[in-house]
């Protein structure tokens, strides 16, 4: 997770969401790290999670990631957790929940339908109040940044 919240804080510095993302492989060798780069590539899809599960893929020579974790800064939403599931993610482990904009453990559940066809074991809440610290921060900074410009 401190690779992760590290990732994170790179993509807040950034401009972006302050969300990031480790895949490692059953033994703990990182994959791929990333943080959200939505802004700077003009792509709404990505998000921490779907460029590291792509880095990690590609990395790996397949398009599946068996016996891989996914770590993340923020509860995934429906569209990073579908893609778990088609990349067969073994274990997501997250940290902040996320009750508007989460597909894990709110919204949609992703991983409860039956139509999901891989369910990966998952672990939230590691290391909540650093991740939820990160993202409060963040949005505290652009409230004020828009506050002062408005006056």
């Amino acid at each position: 997770m401190e690779q992760a919240l590290s990732e994170a804080a790179k993509a807040g510095d950034r401009g972006e969401v302050p969300v990031g993302a480790v895949v490692t492989d059953a033994s703990g060798t990182v994959l791929a790290a990333c943080g959200n780069d939505m802004q700077a590539r003009s792509d709404p899809t990505a998000h921490a999670e779907m460029l590291a599960l792509r880095a990690a893929a590609q990395r790996l020579g397949g398009k599946f990631l068996p016996g891989c974790t996914l770590t993340v800064t923020l509860e995934p939403c429906p569209l990073c957790a579908a893609a778990m599931s088609l990349f067969r993610i073994e274990r997501l482990i997250f940290g902040a929940y996320d009750p508007k904009s989460g597909g894990v453990e709110h919204g949609p559940r992703v991983f409860d339908h039956a139509t999901c066809h891989h369910r990966p074991e998952v672990v939230g809440g590691v290391a909540e109040r650093d991740s939820a610290a990160l993202l409060a921060k963040f949005f505290k900074s652009r409230r004020n940044s828009a506050n002062s410009a408005g006056r």
